[in-house]
């Protein structure tokens, strides 16, 4: 991975910079939600119409609109940041639509994003919005059990088998650690209704193969792609991790997100999600100028740069080792130790 480290005070200077990107075009806007909504219901249809032809040519069909799913996930990630649209009200309309279909309740996640985006980074805030991440020191002073839970927590078996399944579709359905607002209740309990009105329809119109075999097959594809995003985006080697006394927001914006270097295809499925180093310094800039950002600063395309093949090695970092300030596997840190 190349990186190469600013310090706190050519970050912000960076923001001034990317603030001319955040404009977004009314026209590219609804068109890209539109390449985006028209494919996924066109393939959601087909895939019902072929379940009595073959329920195999329907679950693949199923599998292949999780990545249009994984685009509106993007569209409704950027609605929650203001970006995709100049109007606030009209973001907040489109992000909820999406969230029924996404199993995401938009208050209750713009809410913990916007908590993640606040304190990546930081040490003395983890918990929300993040994939867990312990220090060297604090796994050894666990005892055993905690140990083990823990390993088992940061196993790529769990993290991109079990828990995109329990995030989305356990997880979301009660906004976990905001009992005390009445706002992120209503959103929850809005979303879980309207999903049981659709999962209603769909059974009673269908019974439960479009369920098992269209429904469930696109939603965990993209709940899984958009985890192993989110993972690669804040877990590798040289990502940046300090305690709030040394934490800086935008040093830790800029290097504690990677570059994941897609090919075109992948990166038009994720909505340049991959360009995160970009997005968390100024996540104002709507997806489709991302690449132009890095067109026009060369400096920003050189930094913090993983590929595909860099990118399975991350699912190995379990640590952060503060002596040495990287991500470190168990193996490493058994070693150090």
């Amino acid at each position: 991975m190349t990186s190469t480290t600013p310090t706190p005070e050519s970050a912000r200077k960076w923001v001034s910079t990317l603030a001319k990107y955040r404009e977004p075009n009314l026209g590219r806007s609804v068109f890209e939600l539109a390449a985006s909504f028209l494919p996924f219901l066109t393939l959601a249809v087909l895939a019902w119409l072929s379940l009595s032809v073959s329920y195999w040519l329907a679950l693949a069909l199923s599998l292949f609109n999780g990545a249009f799913l994984v685009r509106l996930f993007i569209i409704q990630h950027d609605c929650g940041h203001g970006s995709f649209f100049g109007s606030r009200a009209v973001n907040n309309w489109v992000g909820r639509t999406i969230g029924m279909l996404t199993l995401t309740p938009y208050k209750v996640w713009k809410r913990s994003h916007s908590i993640h985006h606040s304190a990546a980074g930081n040490l003395d805030k983890r918990g929300i919005g993040d994939v867990y991440t312990l220090t060297v020191k604090e796994y050894a002073a666990l005892p055993l059990v905690k140990r083990a839970a823990y390993r088992v927590y940061r196993h790529p078996v769990f993290l991109f088998g079990f828990a995109p399944a329990l995030l989305f579709m356990v997880q979301n359905r009660v906004p976990m650690g905001m009992f005390r607002s009445w706002e992120y209740w209503m959103s929850a309990m809005g979303t879980n209704a309207m999903i049981a009105i659709i999962l209603g329809v769909m059974v009673w119109f269908g019974g439960l193969a479009p369920v098992f075999l269209i429904f469930l097959p696109t939603l965990l594809v993209a709940a899984t792609i958009g985890v192993w995003l989110f993972y690669v985006q804040h877990q590798f080697e040289n990502a940046q991790w300090d305690y709030d006394e040394d934490w800086q927001l935008h040093e830790a914006a800029l290097m504690g997100s990677s570059y994941y270097v897609l090919p075109g295809v992948l990166r038009w499925f994720s909505g340049n999600i991959g360009v995160h180093h970009v997005h968390h310094l100024y996540s104002r800039i709507p997806f489709y100028r991302l690449m132009e950002v890095l067109r026009e600063n060369t400096a920003l395309e050189n930094l913090n740069r993983m590929t595909i093949k860099q990118s399975l090695k991350s699912a190995q970092m379990h640590l952060w080792d503060e002596g040495t300030r990287k991500l470190v596997s168990f193996r490493q840190a058994r070693q150090m130790a």
